[in-house]
């Protein structure tokens, strides 16, 4: 591993990082070390990163895992960190531009920033995104959305790379988008760029509603503490917050993960919380809910690395 590092540290233009702690670049703040931590400049880094690990591989015979992470906003990174290769798509891929009702950006773009430029512009169609966090290529991947809006409402094209490096251009349609659910969880695919389609808007109409999605974020859910969103998809017919709540398990804690006293659809990192806190407390809420509800609650948050 040592020798790719090594490879990938004299051919890239971004960074290339050792043993760099997960916890450094996930929401949640939690996460031990990843084999090697690259922070691609370009399209170019990235083939050349698919191309030594292409190498290594053939040379070797061992497989290298890959993984490719976004704002780390809906993660769970293992306590033992990640084994092989982290990519992290970030500024470097933030470029955002617009040509008429079109908003094209890169996956490193924070989508909130997305929002607000789309907002500034007169256009409209992405208010519900001004709160969630996370980049462009996160939200694309996870279809998010945000009270009644979603991506798949507002994509029009994006751009991806295989694993060979090819570069990809995919219709809506072949996006494949559902609830939390794209084409980038079915096949391995990188994803490069997103285009929008909206609306003409009222500027002050639409940063009012912005202001206002806003003031619901920040006043009911742990926007100031260390998570990652939303813990479990929203059961049919059900939401999770307020069964956690009529559960009794608001402010329940296993070590340094805490059901929030905010908002009981997420988990908190009140200061030390190890993974495997958050995967046990995850475990007592699911039994709970099961045994009092008869509901079964699905984890939406994606556990990662070593277990």
């Amino acid at each position: 591993m040592l020798e790719l590092h090594n490879a990938l540290k004299a051919a890239l233009d971004g960074e290339v990082l050792w043993q760099e702690p997960m916890e450094k670049h996930t929401t949640f703040k939690i996460g031990g070390p990843s084999d090697i931590f690259v922070l691609p400049k370009s399209i170019e880094d990235l083939q050349k990163v698919l191309q030594l690990i292409g190498e290594t591989q053939s040379r070797t015979g061992v497989t290298v895992p890959l993984m490719v992470i976004g704002a780390g906003s809906n993660l769970l990174v293992s306590d033992k960190g990640i084994r092989g290769v982290v990519v992290k798509i970030d500024k470097s891929f933030s470029n955002i531009s617009i040509e008429g009702t079109t908003v094209t950006c890169g996956a490193g773009a924070a989508l909130s920033d997305v929002s607000k430029t789309a907002g500034s512009a007169g256009l409209s169609g992405l208010e519900f995104a001004v709160g969630i966090p996370g980049n462009v290529g996160g939200a694309l991947v996870m279809n998010a959305g945000a009270y009644g809006g979603e991506i798949k409402d507002v994509i029009s094209t994006a751009k991806a790379m295989d694993m060979e490096g090819n570069i990809i251009q995919l219709t809506k349609q072949d996006l494949h988008l559902d609830y939390r659910h794209s084409v980038f969880m079915e096949k391995r695919l990188i994803a490069l760029e997103a285009t929008f389609s909206l609306e003409r808007g009222d500027r002050e109409e639409i940063a009012r509603k912005m202001e206002d999605l806003t003031e619901r974020r920040t006043s009911k859910q742990p926007v100031d503490m260390p998570c990652a969103g939303s813990v479990f998809k929203r059961p049919p017919d059900n939401f999770v917050g307020p069964l956690v709540e009529k559960a009794g398990l608001k402010g329940y804690r296993i070590g340094g993960a805490e059901v929030s006293t905010k908002h009981a659809g997420f988990i908190v990192n009140v200061g030390g919380a190890t993974c495997q806190d958050v995967l046990d407390l995850i475990k007592f809420i699911q039994a709970t809910i099961k045994e009092k509800f008869d509901v079964v609650l699905e984890p939406e948050v994606r556990v990662v690395g070593e277990l």
